[in-house]
């Protein structure tokens, strides 16, 4: 497709899913640096107030705190560049690369959004860099509801309940997946050695920088820089 129709796609449905969008080698080798980076068995980030009431089991990685700068090949891609401005428009920023891990047995994500959907025009872009494959066997296949990015907030309920319309997406070495904030989305349980994925997280112009502080799940608020509730939320 050329961009307009990936760009139409991506307004349509939130989301769109480009396999075969890097070559192997530079996945390869970001997927060895992430794997030396956790090791064989990392502690969790948040604490399990946390991880019990989000069902999220997910640990990040900010590689250039660490002066780690391998990943800007990949953000740097003209391809990438090009489409980010088509969807995003001028002047967008970009914001940090983060690497998410996470382990054999965990329950990845459950339902949310990123951030606040009430003023449509202020959202982030999950740029979603896929190193390894995700299969059946692997488990931790991302989940989204297509156009939910338009229809407000994602309903209270069960966190890990299903959605009429959701889809499931697979993706390979080399996938990009670009997903609006707004869209409801959930991460399936994880059966292999461990699930990872890159994102190269952009806003456009005139968003503030702490979008995404405040995450929707569909039982809570919660603000990741004071590590609180600030609202439950209940069917």
């Amino acid at each position: 497709m050329h961009i307009q129709e990936l760009t139409a796609l991506f307004h349509r449905d939130g989301y769109i899913a480009l396999d075969g969008f890097f070559n192997d080698q530079p996945m390869a080798h970001l997927d060895s640096l992430i794997h030396s980076h956790y090791g064989s068995n990392p502690g969790f980030h948040h604490d399990e107030a946390f991880l019990d009431k989000s069902q999220t089991d997910v640990i990040p990685w900010f590689p250039k705190q660490d002066g780690v700068q391998d990943f800007d090949a990949i953000e740097n891609d003209p391809g990438l560049q090009s489409l980010t401005d088509a969807i995003l428009g001028e002047h967008w920023d970009s914001q940090y690369c983060m690497v998410m891990f996470s382990k054999q047995g965990s329950l990845g994500q459950a339902w949310h959004q990123d951030c606040s959907p009430e003023n449509s025009k202020q959202f982030n872009l999950n740029r979603l860099v896929y190193t390894a494959d995700i299969t059946d066997d692997t488990g931790g296949q991302t989940v989204v509801v297509p156009g939910s990015h338009r229809n407000g907030l994602i309903p209270p309920g069960n966190p890990v309940g299903n959605f009429q319309g959701q889809v499931v997406l697979q993706p390979k070495k080399g996938t990009l997946v670009l997903l609006h904030g707004h869209t409801w989305h959930r991460v399936l349980p994880i059966k292999g050695a461990g699930r990872v994925s890159t994102n190269f997280r952009a806003v456009p112009a005139s968003t503030p920088d702490d979008i995404t502080d405040i995450c929707i799940y569909r039982n809570m608020r919660y603000q990741f820089s004071t590590s609180r509730v600030v609202e439950e939320r209940s069917a």
